[in-house]
């Protein structure tokens, strides 16, 4: 079946730029939302079967523990910012304020 829908230049440019960094079709980008607005398609679901695929892999366990060493120590936000910003000072020159 064929739907048209009118709608603003700069929310069809937005819905084209979601479906591109998605990699599909304005169609399919759209038909998705539709089902996930009816019901149809339930984002938890989704997630628990990403889950599964990717726990069949063969490398998985692997990953697993890659990844759970990133999760040891929190991640200290003002200390990284103010070694980028320290870095950067240092690498164009600019002293401290």
């Amino acid at each position: 079946m064929t739907l048209s829908v009118r709608m603003d230049p700069l929310l069809e440019k937005e819905l084209e730029l979601a479906a591109r960094r998605q990699g599909v079709t304005k169609s399919q980008f759209v038909v998705d939302a539709v089902e996930r607005a009816l019901g149809r398609k339930n984002s938890y679901q989704l997630l628990l079967q990403a889950k599964a695929q990717v726990a069949q892999e063969p490398h998985a366990e692997k990953w697993a523990k890659a990844f759970a060493a990133e999760h040891d120590q929190p991640y200290e936000t003002e200390a990284s910012r103010a070694a980028l910003i320290a870095k950067l000072r240092a690498k164009h020159g600019l002293g401290a304020d």
